[in-house]
């Protein structure tokens, strides 16, 4: 069995799609978390409908790391499945995907599984083209590469105990969280066929200020972590 945990904030236009698909898996899904940040848009209401439940954080507790933890140590699976909520799995394999590589028999020093990210034909070409570059076709385990994205990926509850997401860093906590897994002497894997759908990418084309955000993140897990 397998817990979702989705971050969401004023995801009306989104989140009755990724709900839809996520209720079509073939591997069922027990359990829904939608960890909402003050939405003020309807958001609740359809995830209320698709049988979710719903942990808040409020805007002034609010950390991308943060809402995470809460929504994990909510749920009530040992593999937790991380969406965002304006992702849209492609397929109903998807949650198989994330989930075979935590099954018996599985590699014990895999913490994390991400999953493959598509754009949309509406996306713009920028973020399409980040999209098509950073996520590749090929299922790849990271030994030193700590990249990790939690718009789509999933964790062992059990390990994320031990570490959870720093609830300090402003954004990249996915990645903050790879580099010190990796160092502990676990793995990370990406799996290409857990797809979802991310109409405006990873990059959300040329936004100045979550550029500079990011960056800021990334040169602390650089030369602090």
């Amino acid at each position: 069995m397998i817990s979702v945990v989705i971050r969401a904030r004023n995801e009306i236009r989104w989140i009755d799609r990724c709900l839809r698909a996520v209720s079509l898996q073939r591997l069922p899904v027990s359990d829904v978390i939608v960890v909402d940040n003050d939405s003020s848009d309807g958001t609740l209401e359809v995830a209320q409908r698709w049988g979710a439940r719903i942990v808040n954080i409020s805007a002034a507790d609010f950390s991308f790391g943060r809402a995470l933890n809460i929504g994990i140590e909510a749920a009530r699976n040992e593999t937790v499945a991380i969406l965002s909520a304006h992702c849209v799995p492609v397929d109903e394999l998807w949650s198989h995907y994330l989930a075979i590589h935590f099954g018996a028999g599985g590699d014990q020093s895999l913490c994390g599984v991400y999953g493959r990210q598509e754009p949309l034909p509406d996306t713009s070409d920028i973020d399409a083209r980040d999209l098509w570059t950073t996520f590749r076709e090929e299922r790849m385990v990271q030994r030193t590469d700590y990249f990790f994205h939690n718009a789509n990926s999933a964790v062992r509850k059990s390990v994320w105990q031990h570490q959870p997401f720093d609830e300090i860093i402003n954004g990249v906590e996915d990645r903050a969280w790879g580099k010190v897994m990796l160092a502990a002497g676990y793995r990370l894997l990406y799996e290409p066929h857990a797809r979802v759908y991310h109409h405006h990418g990873i990059h959300q084309g040329r936004n100045e200020g979550r550029a500079r955000r990011v960056a800021q993140a990334i040169r602390f897990i650089r030369e602090q972590l």
